[in-house]
């Protein structure tokens, strides 16, 4: 989907809907810009600033035909951490710094890498970061005081147990009211934005009847400007850099994860195909220019992208619109914004929380008792009680451990010949499953288990007990991948028969560990005429490869040709050796 093909077929009608769609999501992104902010550690201003401008370019340079950008619930628990830890000035330095690595992880095409995160991990986080924004809605909603915020939840979940006492009875009334608004209206107008007028019922209830006594925008933040700020260029040094690298890169892992996450949402609801890499782009673009006038990092939002297309979008347009929605309201409504109360926030923010926790699908998970639902658990633990990076990292590396053991198990070596039946002289092997870093030694010791026990096990014949066999053909039909590990065990196998006179029979090899052992030197050491399209090929060149000496006085009569063989060996009318 190239720029002209988001647009192709526009008309006046479907301007129109873009136009509807554009102000709707406008609406419903002005409370959320908001309450992101003001969560995140920052004033509610900048929220608005975010999703006017990265609003903007992300719709207008990305690569999802719907997506809404802006701040996010999932980045609060990020942003919270930076501002407490380095200050707002830095924030918008390492958002810019993150904006710079999606522009590359874009340019090198890294977009498809955000597939290869396990389910359970996303979930995990997802709901970890989800019950950190909630819990830290609890002190507004209640209208405690004197509250210091931590990075940590156990610090914060402590804070608020010491000033429970200072619960203000007005603020808690005042959040029921939104609240309610929030969960009821919905099942009544769905299309009608709950959160604005939540928002704006409990605001006037407090205004009436609890004036000065429940804590406001105004009153903890100041006056809300009404334009945007001046445009700021960041003081940069190397030793910023180097401070802001680690917050910097998890903020633009979060920030592609979510923006492809939800471009694919975009997708399945509106039919359409997103470029993950021109998305990328976009985002980082976006996140490098929002910072210069005083935004916070922003990514795609699913609950606004949702609304977006259920609102009938026909484009990207759409998603411009609602960034000079909410810029007419920030320019015009500005003043009213601050006699908002937070504890009227609060809810808001709660409500995210919980349409985000992803809860039926963590339930799923956890009922199915298998590895998955471990990762599950320890990344969301750790989500909650460390940070995301660690969560993140942690949960990857299980996922990858599992993985691997998971791959191993599906690898084995087998005999293709009945117990007792086989040739002494010809070990017939079927190798199945990735013969990899995590499988390969595993599949070497089976083969030289197979070929020191193969003999003594035919029929009880012990008399060639000890000797390797002439023919070691190994089937690898069954055997999709090969890697370097693979490759180096292989060859210690070949030259192990090789050394005590035996030759190795492939047969059925697949195209990539087939082209791997050419571009090793392994094909040709074991030699191009001995790969086989069919093992039953390879079993008939096996036949010449006998030491008739060795048929003489065999019960084992393994092939039709062995009777043949053992009366020629007896006159001596055949060599020995072939």
């Amino acid at each position: 989907m190239n720029g002209s093909g988001r647009f192709a077929g526009y008309s006046l009608q479907a301007f129109q809907r873009d136009l509807v769609a554009g102000f709707i999501v406008g609406v419903v992104a002005i409370p959320l810009a908001m309450s992101f902010a003001i969560a995140s550690g920052v004033k509610p201003q900048y929220g608005m600033y975010t999703t006017i401008i990265a609003g903007f370019l992300i719709s207008l340079l990305g690569g999802s035909k719907f997506q809404i950008g802006g701040p996010t619930g999932a980045f609060v628990p990020i942003l919270l951490g930076v501002v407490l830890q380095y200050g707002y000035e830095n924030l918008l330095l390492a958002g810019m710094m993150a904006g710079v690595i999606l522009i590359l992880m874009g340019i090198f095409k890294l977009g498809v890498l955000i597939q290869f995160i396990p389910k359970p991990v996303t979930i995990g986080f997802t709901t970890g970061i989800a019950v950190i924004i909630f819990s830290g809605q609890i002190a507004n909603f209640l209208g405690l005081r004197e509250m210091k915020s931590h990075e940590d939840f156990l610090s914060n979940m402590k804070e608020i147990g010491m000033h429970l006492s200072t619960t203000n009875i007005y603020s808690v009334i005042t959040a029921l009211i939104s609240l309610a608004v929030l969960i009821a209206l919905p099942r009544v107008y769905p299309k009608i934005p709950a959160s604005l007028v939540g928002l704006v019922i409990s605001s006037l209830t407090a205004a009436l009847w609890f004036s000065g006594k429940v804590a406001t925008i105004g009153s903890t933040y100041g006056a809300v400007p009404s334009a945007l700020p001046a445009f700021t260029m960041p003081h940069v040094s190397m030793e910023q850099i180097t401070m802001l690298l680690p917050p910097a890169l998890v903020i633009a892992m979060l920030g592609g994860i979510e923006s492809l996450l939800s471009a694919v949402v975009a997708d399945g609801m509106g039919g359409t195909r997103h470029r993950s890499n021109k998305e990328l782009i976009g985002q980082g673009v976006a996140n490098i220019i929002t910072p210069l006038f005083g935004g916070i990092p922003a990514t795609g939002a699913i609950a606004r992208t949702a609304t977006n297309i259920k609102s009938g979008a026909a484009s990207p347009l759409s998603g411009m619109i609602h960034a000079g929605t909410v810029l007419i309201v920030l320019i015009v409504f500005a003043p009213f914004a601050s006699a908002i109360p937070l504890s009227s926030m609060a809810p808001i923010l709660m409500v995210v929380a919980w349409n985000m926790s992803e809860r039926k699908e963590f339930v799923h998970l956890l009922r199915t008792k298998t590895s998955d639902s471990v990762i599950l658990v320890i990344t969301f633990l750790l989500t909650v009680f460390t940070n995301l990076t660690t969560a993140v990292v942690v949960g990857l590396l299980l996922a990858v451990i599992v993985f691997v053991k998971r791959m191993r198990d599906t690898t084995s070596v087998t005999s293709m010949v009945k117990e007792g039946l086989g040739c002494p002289q010809i070990n017939i092997l079927t190798l199945e499953g990735p013969l990899f870093f995590g499988a390969a030694h595993r599949i070497e010791t089976s083969i030289m288990d197979s070929l020191r026990s193969h003999h003594g096990s035919l029929s009880g014949d012990s008399c060639f007990v000890g000797q390797t066999p002439r023919v070691l053909l190994l089937h690898m039909g069954k055997v999709p991948f090969l890697d370097a590990t693979g490759e180096s065990n292989l060859a210690g196998i070949v030259k192990h028969v090789a050394s005590s006179g035996g030759r190795i029979l492939i047969s059925g090899i697949q195209p990539q560990p087939k082209a791997f052992l050419q571009k090793t030197g392994l094909y040709e050491r074991i030699g191009q005429h001995h790969f086989f399209d069919h093992t039953s090929g390879a079993i008939v060149f096996s036949m010449n490869q006998l030491d008739l000496n060795r048929c003489l006085g065999c019960k084992q009569q393994a092939f039709h040709e062995c009777s043949t063989l053992a009366t020629l060996a007896s006159f001596g009318d055949v060599k020995s050796e072939r």
